[in-house]
């Protein structure tokens, strides 16, 4: 990763692009991270190389949005998330390479279609039912790919909680969901020396991302930022699909 241009390439923009939906910006968009650094190297190393970024990101960002959470919601959602990466974790040694690759392919295609056509959708409030399904999937998903925002809004979004207490839950989430997430990255060896290098060089791109992130949050046009990020899901998504099924 070190001395590959490509990596670096697509690494620095999709970093940039995490930071930003970490802040609270355009929230989701950091589900186009993994599959597209996946384009550059394995799906397992991508996620790897994402997860102390994302703790780090998820540090700048609590202090921002601590006290906005809604409580009630995150006892629904936190420990049906647990057991969705409870279950990606079990699974994951199953999966090689290429699956990996469909894997992240699907996520991508999916929630880029989901988000463009049937995201404003929801018009009924969900039961709390809805509430730990949705967040069954966000571990899982959040766990491949480090993509739980879709499953998330999906939930959240049709509750239709006021702007700062849905970014603060969502920001809690994730911070947690994330920790939770470095033990079994840690037990499955994603963890070492060499993934947290190139972390801790990515780091000062994650940080300009948060803080860019804020300072635009009302003097950028969301709804368009979250068009674009969208499309190039489903344009990512295709190729990791295109390249599992024909390698």
């Amino acid at each position: 990763m070190l001395t590959d241009p490509l990596f670096w390439l697509v690494a620095i923009p999709a970093v940039l692009i995490t930071g930003m939906s970490k802040s609270g910006f355009a929230g989701g968009a950091g589900g186009l991270t993994v599959p597209l650094l996946a384009l550059a190297i394995s799906p397992a190393a991508a996620a790897a190389v994402m997860l102390p970024l994302l703790v780090y990101m998820d540090f700048l960002s609590v202090r921002s949005w601590w006290g906005k959470q809604n409580t009630t919601q995150l006892w629904i959602l936190l420990p049906a998330a647990i057991v969705g990466i409870v279950v990606a974790y079990l699974l994951f040694d199953q999966l090689n390479e290429q699956y990996l690759r469909g894997l992240l392919g699907v996520i991508s295609l999916g929630f880029g279609v989901y988000g463009l056509t049937l995201g404003e959708w929801s018009q009924r409030k969900p039961s709390s039912f809805i509430g730990r399904i949705c967040g069954t999937i966000a571990g899982f998903t959040s766990f491949v790919a480090h993509a739980g925002g879709p499953p998330l809004n999906a939930y959240l979004i049709p509750l239709r909680l006021p702007k700062t207490e849905y970014l603060g839950t969502a920001v809690v989430f994730f911070a947690v969901v994330n920790a939770v997430k470095l033990i079994p990255y840690s037990m499955l060896g994603q963890i070492n020396l060499s993934n947290l290098l190139v972390s801790a060089l990515l780091a000062p791109i994650a940080w300009v991302g948060v803080k860019l992130g804020l300072r635009i949050q009302d003097k950028f046009d969301e709804k368009q930022f979250k068009k674009i990020i969208l499309s190039l899901m489903i344009v990512v998504g295709l190729r990791l699909l295109w390249t599992a099924l024909i390698p």
